[in-house]
Protein backbone atom coordinates (compact mmCIF):
# COMPACT_ATOMS: atom_id res chain seq x y z
CA UNK A 1 0.00 0.00 0.00
CA UNK A 2 1.10 3.38 -0.50
CA UNK A 3 1.37 5.82 2.54
CA UNK A 4 -1.97 8.25 3.39
CA UNK A 5 -1.37 11.36 0.79
CA UNK A 6 -0.99 14.67 2.74
CA UNK A 7 -3.67 16.86 3.06
CA UNK A 8 -2.87 19.18 0.57
CA UNK A 9 -2.55 16.23 -2.10
CA UNK A 10 -6.59 15.22 -0.65
CA UNK A 11 -9.89 15.93 -2.66
CA UNK A 12 -11.43 18.43 -0.96
CA UNK A 13 -14.01 16.50 0.80
CA UNK A 14 -11.13 13.79 2.40
CA UNK A 15 -9.64 17.73 3.16
CA UNK A 16 -12.63 18.43 5.13
CA UNK A 17 -13.26 15.75 6.56
CA UNK A 18 -9.65 15.70 8.54
CA UNK A 19 -10.09 19.30 9.11
CA UNK A 20 -13.76 17.93 10.96
CA UNK A 21 -11.66 15.39 12.62
CA UNK A 22 -8.77 17.32 13.94
CA UNK A 23 -11.50 20.13 15.06
CA UNK A 24 -13.43 16.92 17.23
CA UNK A 25 -9.57 16.35 18.48
CA UNK A 26 -9.22 19.63 19.47
CA UNK A 27 -12.46 19.32 21.73
CA UNK A 28 -10.98 16.06 23.36
CA UNK A 29 -8.18 17.70 24.04
CA UNK A 30 -9.85 20.67 25.31
CA UNK A 31 -11.72 17.93 27.53
CA UNK A 32 -15.21 19.28 26.25
CA UNK A 33 -15.77 16.06 24.31
CA UNK A 34 -15.15 12.71 26.13
CA UNK A 35 -12.20 10.78 24.16
CA UNK A 36 -12.59 7.66 22.44
CA UNK A 37 -15.84 8.61 20.82
CA UNK A 38 -16.52 6.33 17.46
CA UNK A 39 -16.60 8.17 14.62
CA UNK A 40 -17.64 6.40 12.12
CA UNK A 41 -20.50 7.65 11.45
CA UNK A 42 -19.82 10.95 11.25
CA UNK A 43 -19.87 12.15 7.32
CA UNK A 44 -18.59 14.79 5.30
CA UNK A 45 -21.13 15.05 2.47
CA UNK A 46 -22.57 17.57 -0.27
CA UNK A 47 -26.17 19.21 1.66
CA UNK A 48 -29.00 18.25 0.12
CA UNK A 49 -29.79 22.25 -0.83
CA UNK A 50 -26.47 23.74 -2.35
CA UNK A 51 -28.04 27.11 -1.30
CA UNK A 52 -27.31 25.80 2.25
CA UNK A 53 -23.56 25.52 1.77
CA UNK A 54 -20.53 23.54 0.49
CA UNK A 55 -20.39 20.34 2.76
CA UNK A 56 -22.51 19.23 5.87
CA UNK A 57 -21.27 16.99 8.82
CA UNK A 58 -23.74 15.15 11.24
CA UNK A 59 -20.87 14.92 13.90
CA UNK A 60 -22.80 16.74 16.73
CA UNK A 61 -25.41 14.86 16.08
CA UNK A 62 -24.28 11.72 15.66
CA UNK A 63 -21.48 12.09 19.01
CA UNK A 64 -23.77 14.36 21.41
CA UNK A 65 -25.78 11.25 22.70
CA UNK A 66 -22.63 9.14 23.68
CA UNK A 67 -21.33 12.39 24.57
CA UNK A 68 -23.76 12.84 27.16
CA UNK A 69 -24.74 16.44 25.79
CA UNK A 70 -27.26 17.69 22.96
CA UNK A 71 -26.26 18.03 19.34
CA UNK A 72 -27.40 22.13 18.85
CA UNK A 73 -24.42 22.45 21.89
CA UNK A 74 -21.98 20.25 20.61
CA UNK A 75 -22.55 21.72 16.90
CA UNK A 76 -22.01 25.23 19.13
CA UNK A 77 -18.59 23.98 20.21
CA UNK A 78 -17.63 22.23 17.05
CA UNK A 79 -18.50 25.30 14.87
CA UNK A 80 -16.40 27.47 16.97
CA UNK A 81 -13.72 25.43 16.63
CA UNK A 82 -14.05 24.28 12.52
CA UNK A 83 -13.99 28.41 12.26
CA UNK A 84 -10.58 28.63 13.20
CA UNK A 85 -9.33 27.26 9.93
CA UNK A 86 -8.73 29.35 7.01
CA UNK A 87 -10.34 26.89 4.44
CA UNK A 88 -13.57 27.56 6.07
CA UNK A 89 -15.24 30.69 5.65
CA UNK A 90 -18.41 29.94 7.61
CA UNK A 91 -20.01 27.00 9.46
CA UNK A 92 -23.89 27.64 10.49
CA UNK A 93 -25.88 25.10 12.50
CA UNK A 94 -29.12 23.65 11.28
CA UNK A 95 -32.05 22.06 12.65
CA UNK A 96 -31.34 19.92 15.55
CA UNK A 97 -27.54 20.15 15.30
CA UNK A 98 -26.29 19.77 11.66
CA UNK A 99 -23.39 21.97 10.16
CA UNK A 100 -23.26 23.55 6.98
CA UNK A 101 -19.52 24.37 5.88
CA UNK A 102 -18.84 27.17 3.19
CA UNK A 103 -15.41 26.80 1.80
CA UNK A 104 -13.06 29.10 0.48
CA UNK A 105 -13.23 30.03 -3.62
CA UNK A 106 -9.53 28.78 -3.39
CA UNK A 107 -10.36 25.59 -2.13
CA UNK A 108 -12.18 24.30 -5.26
CA UNK A 109 -9.41 26.10 -7.48
CA UNK A 110 -7.03 23.77 -5.68
CA UNK A 111 -9.39 20.97 -6.72
CA UNK A 112 -9.18 21.97 -10.43
CA UNK A 113 -5.33 21.95 -9.98
CA UNK A 114 -5.49 18.20 -8.35
CA UNK A 115 -7.40 17.21 -11.02
CA UNK A 116 -5.10 18.70 -13.58
CA UNK A 117 -2.22 17.21 -11.40
CA UNK A 118 -3.07 13.32 -11.05
CA UNK A 119 -5.21 13.33 -14.36
CA UNK A 120 -6.17 10.05 -15.23
CA UNK A 121 -5.91 8.89 -11.41
CA UNK A 122 -8.59 11.74 -9.96
CA UNK A 123 -10.63 10.07 -7.66
CA UNK A 124 -8.54 6.68 -6.89
CA UNK A 125 -8.64 5.53 -3.69
CA UNK A 126 -7.13 3.38 -0.89
CA UNK A 127 -10.43 2.82 0.09
CA UNK A 128 -10.08 -1.16 -0.20
CA UNK A 129 -6.64 -1.30 1.51
CA UNK A 130 -5.29 -4.20 -1.02
CA UNK A 131 -8.41 -6.55 0.32
CA UNK A 132 -8.94 -9.45 -2.34
CA UNK A 133 -12.47 -9.30 -3.17
CA UNK A 134 -13.92 -12.13 -6.25
CA UNK A 135 -16.10 -10.86 -8.49
CA UNK A 136 -18.19 -13.63 -10.34
CA UNK A 137 -20.60 -12.58 -13.22
CA UNK A 138 -21.92 -13.94 -16.09
CA UNK A 139 -21.50 -17.37 -15.22
CA UNK A 140 -23.68 -18.16 -18.46
CA UNK A 141 -23.82 -21.79 -19.40
CA UNK A 142 -21.62 -22.88 -22.30
CA UNK A 143 -24.04 -23.77 -24.62
CA UNK A 144 -23.94 -21.19 -27.38
CA UNK A 145 -22.93 -17.93 -27.87
CA UNK A 146 -23.79 -14.69 -25.81
CA UNK A 147 -27.24 -13.39 -25.86
CA UNK A 148 -28.69 -10.19 -24.42
CA UNK A 149 -29.92 -11.83 -21.38
CA UNK A 150 -26.28 -12.12 -20.12
CA UNK A 151 -25.22 -8.35 -21.35
CA UNK A 152 -26.67 -6.70 -18.77
CA UNK A 153 -25.02 -8.76 -15.65
CA UNK A 154 -21.50 -9.33 -18.22
CA UNK A 155 -22.04 -4.87 -18.07
CA UNK A 156 -22.80 -4.71 -14.07
CA UNK A 157 -20.00 -7.20 -13.44
CA UNK A 158 -17.18 -5.92 -14.99
CA UNK A 159 -17.79 -2.30 -14.16
CA UNK A 160 -17.62 -2.81 -10.66
CA UNK A 161 -14.36 -5.19 -10.69
CA UNK A 162 -12.92 -1.93 -12.67
CA UNK A 163 -14.35 0.31 -10.11
CA UNK A 164 -13.64 -1.65 -7.20
CA UNK A 165 -10.08 -1.79 -8.25
CA UNK A 166 -9.88 1.80 -8.65
CA UNK A 167 -11.11 1.82 -5.16
CA UNK A 168 -8.07 0.01 -3.32
CA UNK A 169 -9.04 -3.67 -3.71
CA UNK A 170 -7.45 -6.58 -5.36
CA UNK A 171 -9.84 -7.59 -7.69
CA UNK A 172 -10.52 -11.10 -9.14
CA UNK A 173 -12.60 -11.74 -11.96
CA UNK A 174 -14.72 -15.18 -12.39
CA UNK A 175 -16.56 -17.01 -14.39
CA UNK A 176 -18.13 -19.88 -13.48
CA UNK A 177 -18.31 -22.71 -16.20
CA UNK A 178 -22.00 -24.69 -15.34
CA UNK A 179 -19.84 -27.56 -17.27
CA UNK A 180 -21.50 -30.42 -15.09
CA UNK A 181 -24.89 -30.62 -15.62
CA UNK A 182 -27.72 -31.89 -18.06
CA UNK A 183 -27.47 -29.08 -20.43
CA UNK A 184 -23.83 -30.03 -21.80
CA UNK A 185 -24.86 -33.62 -22.67
CA UNK A 186 -28.12 -32.03 -24.78
CA UNK A 187 -25.36 -29.97 -26.31
CA UNK A 188 -23.03 -32.70 -26.95
CA UNK A 189 -26.37 -34.23 -28.33
CA UNK A 190 -26.47 -31.49 -30.52
CA UNK A 191 -23.60 -31.60 -31.64
CA UNK A 192 -23.65 -34.96 -33.43
CA UNK A 193 -26.31 -34.09 -35.27
CA UNK A 194 -24.54 -31.15 -36.89
CA UNK A 195 -21.27 -33.50 -36.64
CA UNK A 196 -23.84 -36.39 -38.86
CA UNK A 197 -25.19 -33.07 -41.13
CA UNK A 198 -21.53 -32.52 -41.86
CA UNK A 199 -21.08 -35.80 -43.24
CA UNK A 200 -23.31 -35.79 -45.34
CA UNK A 201 -26.47 -37.63 -43.60
CA UNK A 202 -30.29 -36.61 -43.81
CA UNK A 203 -30.48 -34.82 -40.36
CA UNK A 204 -33.58 -33.10 -40.95
CA UNK A 205 -35.06 -31.01 -38.22
CA UNK A 206 -33.03 -30.75 -35.29
CA UNK A 207 -34.98 -32.62 -33.10
CA UNK A 208 -36.85 -30.93 -30.05
CA UNK A 209 -34.92 -30.43 -26.90
CA UNK A 210 -31.78 -30.05 -28.67
CA UNK A 211 -29.72 -27.12 -28.99
CA UNK A 212 -31.36 -25.40 -32.73
CA UNK A 213 -28.56 -22.53 -33.55
CA UNK A 214 -26.16 -22.30 -36.71
CA UNK A 215 -23.62 -21.51 -34.21
CA UNK A 216 -23.19 -25.54 -33.95
CA UNK A 217 -22.35 -26.37 -37.66
CA UNK A 218 -18.82 -25.76 -37.30
CA UNK A 219 -18.70 -27.07 -34.68
CA UNK A 220 -19.84 -30.41 -36.12
CA UNK A 221 -17.80 -29.56 -39.11
CA UNK A 222 -14.56 -29.83 -36.86
CA UNK A 223 -15.79 -33.50 -35.51
CA UNK A 224 -16.40 -34.71 -38.61
CA UNK A 225 -13.01 -33.60 -40.16
CA UNK A 226 -11.16 -34.97 -36.89
CA UNK A 227 -13.00 -38.70 -36.70
CA UNK A 228 -14.62 -38.99 -40.15
CA UNK A 229 -17.62 -42.02 -39.64
CA UNK A 230 -16.19 -43.10 -36.53
CA UNK A 231 -19.17 -41.75 -34.76
CA UNK A 232 -21.92 -41.66 -36.71
CA UNK A 233 -23.75 -44.66 -35.68
CA UNK A 234 -21.74 -45.35 -32.41
CA UNK A 235 -23.69 -45.70 -29.52
CA UNK A 236 -24.58 -42.33 -27.10
CA UNK A 237 -21.98 -44.22 -24.58
CA UNK A 238 -19.26 -44.07 -26.74
CA UNK A 239 -19.10 -40.11 -27.70
CA UNK A 240 -20.86 -38.58 -25.18
CA UNK A 241 -18.01 -37.12 -22.84
CA UNK A 242 -15.99 -36.74 -25.74
CA UNK A 243 -18.03 -34.58 -28.06
CA UNK A 244 -19.23 -32.76 -24.23
CA UNK A 245 -15.69 -31.99 -23.73
CA UNK A 246 -15.01 -30.74 -27.45
CA UNK A 247 -18.38 -28.80 -27.58
CA UNK A 248 -17.84 -26.91 -24.58
CA UNK A 249 -14.32 -26.04 -25.09
CA UNK A 250 -16.04 -24.85 -28.53
CA UNK A 251 -18.67 -22.91 -26.92
CA UNK A 252 -16.06 -21.09 -24.49
CA UNK A 253 -13.74 -19.91 -27.56
CA UNK A 254 -16.87 -18.36 -28.79
CA UNK A 255 -18.42 -16.82 -25.45
CA UNK A 256 -15.14 -15.40 -24.96
CA UNK A 257 -14.89 -13.89 -28.16
CA UNK A 258 -18.16 -12.63 -27.54
CA UNK A 259 -17.59 -10.99 -24.27
CA UNK A 260 -14.15 -9.13 -25.68
CA UNK A 261 -16.96 -6.73 -27.82
CA UNK A 262 -17.68 -5.73 -24.98
CA UNK A 263 -13.97 -5.65 -23.66
CA UNK A 264 -14.48 -7.77 -21.16
CA UNK A 265 -11.74 -10.42 -19.94
CA UNK A 266 -12.10 -12.62 -16.81
CA UNK A 267 -8.95 -13.69 -15.20
CA UNK A 268 -10.66 -17.00 -14.47
CA UNK A 269 -12.93 -19.52 -15.80
CA UNK A 270 -13.38 -21.70 -12.96
CA UNK A 271 -14.99 -25.05 -14.08
CA UNK A 272 -17.74 -26.87 -12.17
CA UNK A 273 -17.01 -30.44 -13.64
CA UNK A 274 -13.35 -30.14 -13.04
CA UNK A 275 -14.63 -28.44 -9.09
CA UNK A 276 -16.27 -32.08 -9.08
CA UNK A 277 -13.87 -34.50 -10.12
CA UNK A 278 -11.17 -32.43 -7.78
CA UNK A 279 -13.13 -33.83 -4.90
CA UNK A 280 -13.57 -30.30 -3.45
CA UNK A 281 -17.54 -30.88 -3.49
CA UNK A 282 -16.15 -33.76 -0.72
CA UNK A 283 -14.49 -32.05 0.56
CA UNK A 284 -16.59 -29.77 1.18
CA UNK A 285 -19.36 -31.72 2.57
CA UNK A 286 -16.67 -33.34 4.67
CA UNK A 287 -16.05 -29.96 6.64
CA UNK A 288 -19.38 -29.33 6.94
CA UNK A 289 -20.16 -32.90 8.79
CA UNK A 290 -17.56 -32.22 10.78
CA UNK A 291 -18.70 -28.92 12.20
CA UNK A 292 -22.18 -30.05 12.56
CA UNK A 293 -23.40 -28.49 9.47
CA UNK A 294 -24.42 -31.08 7.48
CA UNK A 295 -26.62 -34.01 8.70
CA UNK A 296 -28.72 -37.08 7.30
CA UNK A 297 -32.53 -36.65 7.21
CA UNK A 298 -35.95 -36.30 5.49
CA UNK A 299 -37.17 -33.53 3.75
CA UNK A 300 -40.69 -32.53 4.28
CA UNK A 301 -43.05 -33.16 1.82
CA UNK A 302 -43.88 -30.55 -0.43
CA UNK A 303 -47.00 -28.54 -0.31
CA UNK A 304 -50.17 -30.39 -2.11
CA UNK A 305 -48.05 -33.48 -1.93
CA UNK A 306 -49.15 -36.75 0.20
CA UNK A 307 -47.62 -39.69 1.58
CA UNK A 308 -49.11 -41.48 -1.30
CA UNK A 309 -47.60 -39.32 -3.93
CA UNK A 310 -44.36 -38.32 -2.12
CA UNK A 311 -41.83 -40.94 -0.85
CA UNK A 312 -39.64 -40.05 1.68
CA UNK A 313 -35.64 -40.60 1.17
CA UNK A 314 -33.02 -39.48 3.55
CA UNK A 315 -30.35 -37.15 1.91
CA UNK A 316 -27.15 -35.17 3.40
CA UNK A 317 -29.04 -31.64 4.21
CA UNK A 318 -27.27 -28.50 5.42
CA UNK A 319 -28.59 -26.86 8.00
CA UNK A 320 -29.41 -23.61 6.37
CA UNK A 321 -32.12 -22.85 8.75
CA UNK A 322 -29.20 -21.61 11.59
CA UNK A 323 -28.32 -18.90 8.75
CA UNK A 324 -32.05 -17.54 8.28
CA UNK A 325 -32.98 -20.03 5.46
CA UNK A 326 -36.95 -21.81 5.84
CA UNK A 327 -35.89 -24.85 5.31
CA UNK A 328 -32.68 -27.12 5.27
CA UNK A 329 -30.96 -27.84 2.00
CA UNK A 330 -30.16 -30.84 0.51
CA UNK A 331 -26.43 -31.27 -1.00
CA UNK A 332 -27.12 -34.20 -3.42
CA UNK A 333 -30.31 -36.10 -4.94
CA UNK A 334 -31.64 -39.41 -4.16
CA UNK A 335 -28.77 -40.93 -6.97
CA UNK A 336 -26.21 -39.78 -5.10
CA UNK A 337 -25.57 -37.19 -7.67
CA UNK A 338 -24.52 -33.23 -6.69
CA UNK A 339 -27.56 -30.50 -6.39
CA UNK A 340 -27.04 -27.64 -8.20
CA UNK A 341 -26.96 -26.45 -4.53
CA UNK A 342 -24.37 -29.20 -3.10
CA UNK A 343 -22.24 -27.66 -6.06
CA UNK A 344 -22.37 -24.24 -6.15
CA UNK A 345 -21.37 -24.71 -2.33
CA UNK A 346 -18.10 -26.02 -2.84
CA UNK A 347 -17.60 -23.81 -5.41
CA UNK A 348 -18.27 -21.11 -3.31
CA UNK A 349 -15.94 -22.58 -0.36
CA UNK A 350 -13.16 -22.59 -2.82
CA UNK A 351 -13.02 -19.27 -3.77
CA UNK A 352 -13.47 -18.07 0.06
CA UNK A 353 -10.52 -19.47 0.70
CA UNK A 354 -8.41 -17.20 -1.70
CA UNK A 355 -10.61 -14.08 -1.14
CA UNK A 356 -11.46 -11.62 1.50
CA UNK A 357 -15.01 -10.72 -0.12
CA UNK A 358 -17.29 -12.05 -2.53
CA UNK A 359 -19.51 -10.73 -4.57
CA UNK A 360 -22.27 -12.62 -7.49
CA UNK A 361 -23.99 -10.99 -10.30
CA UNK A 362 -26.87 -13.33 -10.73
CA UNK A 363 -29.82 -12.67 -12.76
CA UNK A 364 -32.87 -12.10 -11.45
CA UNK A 365 -34.98 -15.43 -11.72
CA UNK A 366 -32.30 -16.81 -9.51
CA UNK A 367 -33.84 -15.00 -6.37
CA UNK A 368 -34.87 -17.64 -4.88
CA UNK A 369 -31.52 -19.30 -4.31
CA UNK A 370 -30.10 -15.99 -2.72
CA UNK A 371 -30.99 -16.99 0.81
CA UNK A 372 -29.39 -20.68 0.35
CA UNK A 373 -26.25 -19.79 -0.98
CA UNK A 374 -25.87 -17.21 1.62
CA UNK A 375 -26.49 -19.46 4.46
CA UNK A 376 -23.86 -21.67 2.81
CA UNK A 377 -21.10 -19.28 2.62
CA UNK A 378 -21.57 -17.55 6.43
CA UNK A 379 -21.65 -21.13 7.71
CA UNK A 380 -17.91 -22.39 5.62
CA UNK A 381 -16.66 -18.81 6.33
CA UNK A 382 -17.49 -18.22 9.46
CA UNK A 383 -17.00 -21.35 11.57
CA UNK A 384 -14.84 -21.74 14.73
CA UNK A 385 -15.12 -18.33 15.61
CA UNK A 386 -14.38 -16.48 12.74
CA UNK A 387 -16.35 -13.56 11.10
CA UNK A 388 -18.03 -14.68 7.84
CA UNK A 389 -16.38 -12.97 4.82
CA UNK A 390 -18.39 -10.46 3.71
CA UNK A 391 -20.52 -12.07 0.57
CA UNK A 392 -23.06 -9.86 -1.97
CA UNK A 393 -24.82 -10.92 -4.65
CA UNK A 394 -26.42 -8.47 -6.89
CA UNK A 395 -29.35 -8.93 -8.92
CA UNK A 396 -29.74 -7.76 -12.26
CA UNK A 397 -33.34 -7.78 -13.97
CA UNK A 398 -33.73 -9.00 -17.97
CA UNK A 399 -33.22 -6.24 -20.65
CA UNK A 400 -36.55 -6.31 -23.24
CA UNK A 401 -34.96 -5.32 -26.71
CA UNK A 402 -37.56 -3.27 -29.13
CA UNK A 403 -37.37 -1.83 -31.97
CA UNK A 404 -40.11 0.68 -33.10
CA UNK A 405 -41.78 -0.21 -29.97
CA UNK A 406 -41.79 -3.80 -30.76
CA UNK A 407 -40.04 -7.14 -29.09
CA UNK A 408 -36.98 -7.90 -31.09
CA UNK A 409 -36.91 -11.20 -33.14
CA UNK A 410 -34.61 -13.53 -32.24
CA UNK A 411 -31.82 -14.25 -33.98
CA UNK A 412 -31.45 -17.28 -36.91
CA UNK A 413 -27.34 -17.50 -35.97
CA UNK A 414 -28.87 -18.40 -32.30
CA UNK A 415 -32.04 -20.22 -32.86
CA UNK A 416 -33.42 -18.60 -29.95
CA UNK A 417 -32.02 -15.26 -28.82
CA UNK A 418 -30.71 -11.92 -30.10
CA UNK A 419 -26.94 -12.29 -29.98
CA UNK A 420 -24.59 -9.99 -27.76
CA UNK A 421 -22.62 -9.81 -31.33
CA UNK A 422 -25.45 -8.59 -33.10
CA UNK A 423 -26.29 -5.67 -30.35
CA UNK A 424 -22.41 -4.55 -30.22
CA UNK A 425 -22.50 -4.38 -34.14
CA UNK A 426 -25.19 -2.67 -34.61
CA UNK A 427 -25.14 0.38 -31.90
CA UNK A 428 -20.97 -0.12 -30.60
CA UNK A 429 -19.62 -1.43 -27.88
CA UNK A 430 -19.74 1.92 -25.95
CA UNK A 431 -23.34 2.52 -26.23
CA UNK A 432 -24.27 -0.88 -25.03
CA UNK A 433 -22.25 -0.53 -21.55
CA UNK A 434 -23.36 2.62 -20.62
CA UNK A 435 -26.99 2.02 -21.55
CA UNK A 436 -26.82 -1.47 -19.08
CA UNK A 437 -25.69 1.39 -16.13
CA UNK A 438 -28.18 3.91 -16.53
CA UNK A 439 -30.66 1.93 -14.29
CA UNK A 440 -30.14 0.39 -10.90
CA UNK A 441 -29.25 -3.06 -12.47
CA UNK A 442 -32.65 -4.52 -10.13
CA UNK A 443 -35.02 -2.38 -12.19
CA UNK A 444 -36.56 -3.32 -15.50
CA UNK A 445 -34.90 -1.75 -18.41
CA UNK A 446 -35.94 -1.66 -22.21
CA UNK A 447 -33.38 -0.87 -24.63
CA UNK A 448 -34.25 0.47 -27.49
CA UNK A 449 -32.48 0.80 -30.63
CA UNK A 450 -33.35 3.98 -31.83
CA UNK A 451 -33.18 5.31 -28.93
CA UNK A 452 -29.97 4.50 -27.35
CA UNK A 453 -28.44 6.10 -30.27
CA UNK A 454 -30.41 9.21 -30.61
CA UNK A 455 -28.84 12.12 -30.65
CA UNK A 456 -30.90 14.00 -27.80
CA UNK A 457 -30.53 15.07 -24.11
CA UNK A 458 -33.17 12.28 -23.25
CA UNK A 459 -30.54 9.84 -24.08
CA UNK A 460 -28.12 9.93 -21.41
CA UNK A 461 -25.27 8.15 -23.15
CA UNK A 462 -25.42 10.71 -25.80
CA UNK A 463 -26.03 13.41 -23.23
CA UNK A 464 -22.73 12.32 -21.44
CA UNK A 465 -20.43 11.74 -24.63
CA UNK A 466 -21.73 15.32 -26.02
CA UNK A 467 -20.38 17.49 -22.88
CA UNK A 468 -17.26 16.07 -23.40
CA UNK A 469 -17.03 16.27 -27.15
CA UNK A 470 -18.25 20.02 -26.87
CA UNK A 471 -15.03 20.10 -24.58
CA UNK A 472 -12.72 18.92 -27.47
CA UNK A 473 -14.15 20.90 -29.37
CA UNK A 474 -13.32 23.97 -27.30
CA UNK A 475 -10.25 23.39 -27.18
CA UNK A 476 -9.30 22.55 -30.25
CA UNK A 477 -11.35 25.37 -31.24
CA UNK A 478 -8.90 27.79 -28.61
CA UNK A 479 -6.00 26.47 -29.95
CA UNK A 480 -6.43 28.11 -33.42
CA UNK A 481 -6.91 31.04 -31.52
CA UNK A 482 -3.54 30.77 -29.64
CA UNK A 483 -5.20 30.01 -26.44
CA UNK A 484 -4.86 27.13 -24.24
CA UNK A 485 -5.89 25.79 -21.12
CA UNK A 486 -4.04 27.57 -18.17
CA UNK A 487 -4.40 27.64 -14.46
CA UNK A 488 -2.66 31.10 -14.00
CA UNK A 489 -5.57 33.30 -13.70
CA UNK A 490 -8.58 30.71 -12.12
CA UNK A 491 -9.09 33.49 -9.29
CA UNK A 492 -10.95 35.04 -12.80
CA UNK A 493 -13.33 32.33 -12.82
CA UNK A 494 -17.11 32.91 -11.52
CA UNK A 495 -19.69 32.13 -9.04
CA UNK A 496 -20.57 29.49 -12.14
CA UNK A 497 -17.62 27.80 -12.62
CA UNK A 498 -17.22 27.01 -9.48
CA UNK A 499 -20.63 25.63 -9.06
CA UNK A 500 -19.27 23.17 -11.58
CA UNK A 501 -16.09 22.94 -9.88
CA UNK A 502 -18.29 21.63 -6.67
CA UNK A 503 -19.55 19.30 -8.56
CA UNK A 504 -16.82 17.45 -10.46
CA UNK A 505 -14.99 17.51 -6.67
CA UNK A 506 -17.80 14.85 -5.66
CA UNK A 507 -16.16 12.47 -7.76
CA UNK A 508 -13.94 11.15 -5.59
CA UNK A 509 -16.31 9.89 -2.54
CA UNK A 510 -18.61 8.98 -6.00
CA UNK A 511 -15.83 6.39 -6.36
CA UNK A 512 -15.81 5.57 -2.57
CA UNK A 513 -19.42 5.27 -2.32
CA UNK A 514 -20.38 3.41 -5.13
CA UNK A 515 -17.89 1.00 -4.37
CA UNK A 516 -19.14 0.12 -0.91
CA UNK A 517 -22.09 0.10 -1.83
CA UNK A 518 -21.01 -2.34 -4.68
CA UNK A 519 -23.13 -0.35 -7.49
CA UNK A 520 -21.37 1.20 -10.74
CA UNK A 521 -25.00 2.71 -11.31
CA UNK A 522 -23.39 5.88 -9.40
CA UNK A 523 -20.73 6.59 -11.33
CA UNK A 524 -22.78 7.18 -14.60
CA UNK A 525 -25.94 8.48 -12.53
CA UNK A 526 -22.90 10.96 -11.35
CA UNK A 527 -21.88 11.53 -14.99
CA UNK A 528 -25.24 12.31 -15.99
CA UNK A 529 -25.64 15.49 -13.61
CA UNK A 530 -21.96 16.38 -14.47
CA UNK A 531 -22.45 16.97 -18.08
CA UNK A 532 -25.92 18.70 -17.43
CA UNK A 533 -24.26 20.83 -14.80
CA UNK A 534 -21.78 21.60 -17.95
CA UNK A 535 -23.92 21.53 -20.76
CA UNK A 536 -26.32 24.58 -18.70
CA UNK A 537 -23.21 26.58 -18.12
CA UNK A 538 -22.06 26.11 -21.90
CA UNK A 539 -25.73 27.33 -22.64
CA UNK A 540 -25.00 30.54 -20.50
CA UNK A 541 -22.74 32.13 -23.38
CA UNK A 542 -25.91 31.71 -25.78
CA UNK A 543 -27.49 34.97 -24.02
CA UNK A 544 -24.26 36.01 -22.49
CA UNK A 545 -20.86 36.03 -24.45
CA UNK A 546 -19.25 37.32 -20.99
CA UNK A 547 -19.73 33.76 -20.47
CA UNK A 548 -18.51 32.01 -23.37
CA UNK A 549 -15.20 29.86 -23.05
CA UNK A 550 -13.65 31.68 -25.43
CA UNK A 551 -14.39 35.27 -24.54
CA UNK A 552 -13.25 37.93 -27.50
CA UNK A 553 -9.85 39.21 -26.49
CA UNK A 554 -9.73 38.06 -23.14
CA UNK A 555 -7.20 35.31 -23.26
CA UNK A 556 -6.70 35.21 -19.29
CA UNK A 557 -10.18 34.43 -18.79
CA UNK A 558 -10.54 32.36 -22.37
CA UNK A 559 -7.47 30.15 -20.70
CA UNK A 560 -8.86 30.01 -17.34
CA UNK A 561 -12.10 28.43 -18.67
CA UNK A 562 -10.88 26.43 -21.08
CA UNK A 563 -8.73 24.90 -18.30
CA UNK A 564 -11.73 24.05 -16.15
CA UNK A 565 -12.94 22.55 -19.19
CA UNK A 566 -10.48 20.45 -20.23
CA UNK A 567 -10.72 19.03 -16.38
CA UNK A 568 -13.95 18.56 -16.33
CA UNK A 569 -13.43 16.23 -19.41
CA UNK A 570 -10.61 15.14 -17.29
CA UNK A 571 -13.37 13.65 -14.67
CA UNK A 572 -15.69 12.97 -17.20
CA UNK A 573 -13.18 10.42 -18.97
CA UNK A 574 -12.14 8.87 -15.65
CA UNK A 575 -16.02 8.26 -14.87
CA UNK A 576 -16.41 6.46 -17.72
CA UNK A 577 -13.01 4.44 -17.73
CA UNK A 578 -14.57 3.07 -14.73
CA UNK A 579 -17.76 1.95 -17.18
CA UNK A 580 -15.32 0.81 -19.51
CA UNK A 581 -16.56 3.30 -21.88
CA UNK A 582 -14.34 5.32 -23.99
CA UNK A 583 -14.95 9.51 -23.96
CA UNK A 584 -16.02 10.62 -27.17
CA UNK A 585 -13.61 13.42 -29.25
CA UNK A 586 -16.52 14.07 -31.12
CA UNK A 587 -20.04 13.93 -32.14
Amino acid sequence: MTDQPTVSALPAFATIALVIDAALDALVAQGTLPAGLPRAAVTCEPPRDPAHGDIATNAAMVLAKPAGTNPRALAALLTAELGKDQRIVSAEIAGPGFINLRLADGVWLDELRLIAATGADYGRSTLGQGSVVNVEYVSANPTGPMHMGHCRGAVVGDALATLLAFAGHRVVKEYYVNDAGAQVDVLARSAHVRYREALGHEVGEIPAGLYPGDYLIPVGEQLAAEFGERYAAAPEEEWLVLFRTRAVAAMLVMIRSDLALLGIHHDLFSSEAELQASGKVDEAEAWLRAHDLVYDGVLEAPKGKTLEDWEAVELPLFRSTRFGDDQDRPIRKSNGAWTYFGADLAYHFQKAQNADALVDIWGADHAGTVKRIKAAVAALTGAEGHAPKPFEIKLVQMVQLLRDGEPVKMSKRSGTFVTLADVVSEVGKDVVRFTMLTRKPDAQMDFDFAKVVEASKDNPVFYVQYAHARICRNIAKGADEGLAPAAEHLDLLGEEELALIKLAAQFPRQVEAAAAAREPHRIAFFLHDLASAFHSFYNLGNDRPEKRFIVGQDAAVSNARLFLASHIGQVIRNGLALLGVEAAQEL
